[in-house]
């Protein structure tokens, strides 16, 4: 039997020191590598802090699986059992770029049922975090369950990408939402953004194309406190496949549905 209390705690106190080392390799020059695309980057840093974790859990949870973004971990086809969801530094370009707004983000599932989420602004020392059941925190302190919002006062995080023209989906869909919002914010990181929405400080995001470990604590968080997080379509996300996403605050998320991405269809 899991003990996500004391799972919790243990994982919070990884998450500072992981943090940490990041912070120092900021002094050093980065090693910057390309994945599937000139724009999809990995670092050194990604790879040394997805590698921290794994020797974590293997060390001390030997019966754990993991689905780590840089293939660090386990290959994943079903849901069983406890698996550990890691984007050791979600928002690389940021990170790379910038250094800020970039974050580590675990999610930690029970039989495919978030559990444990976790999303720490490294530079802002600033960590969301929930236990399923038990609510969420923003560093440490409780974060209020989402309140509703009408469109006309809504705040939408998004890639403005996706208001041209692209293979993912009709720009006209989202054109005619920005239209009735009050505004659009990128941040460059979806789990940053998640932490956002969870906070009230966005009041929905929308993304097309991503992987389970962008998601899943943000899912874990967002759900813990009244929002909703499903594809674009309304379908529930899964961690064993990449997909859109659309968070947003409760009433919110189906008026969105109902009244803008009706007719939406996923594309692989």
């Amino acid at each position: 039997m899991i003990d996500w209390l004391i799972l919790d705690r243990e994982i919070k106190i990884w998450i500072q020191e992981a943090g940490e080392r990041i912070r120092h390799s900021l002094q050093n020059k980065l090693q910057i590598s390309t994945k599937s695309n000139p724009n999809d980057l990995v670092t050194n840093v990604d790879k040394d802090t997805e590698q921290f974790f794994i020797e974590k859990i293997r060390s001390t949870y030997p019966g754990h699986r993991i689905l780590g973004e840089e293939g660090g971990g386990d290959e994943i086809t079903d849901v069983r059992g406890v698996i550990w969801v890691i984007d050791p530094i979600d928002g690389t370009m940021n990170f790379v770029h910038m250094h800020r707004n970039f974050t580590i983000s675990i999610g930690v599932f029970g039989d495919g049922v978030g559990q444990l989420g976790y999303i720490y602004d490294v530079i802002h020392d600033e960590l969301y975090s929930a236990v399923k059941g038990k609510g969420a925190l923003f560093n440490d302190q409780p974060i209020p369950r989402l309140e509703e919002v009408s469109i006309e006062k809504a705040i939408v995080g998004m890639n403005p990408i996706w208001l041209t023209n692209n293979r993912r989906i009709d720009p006209e869909y989202l054109r005619r939402l920005v239209k009735d919002i009050r505004g659009t914010r990128s941040f460059g990181s979806a789990a940053l953004e998640m932490g956002y929405v969870a906070c009230g400080w966005l009041d929905a995001y929308i993304a097309m194309h991503l992987s389970p470990w962008d998601f899943a604590a943000g899912w874990v968080i967002v759900e813990e406190l009244g929002g909703k997080a499903t594809k674009l379509n309304g379908e529930p996300l899964s961690l064993l496949e990449k997909s859109s996403l659309f968070v947003a605050k409760p009433g919110l998320h189906q008026v969105i549905l109902d009244n803008y991405l009706q007719n939406y269809v996923e594309k692989n």
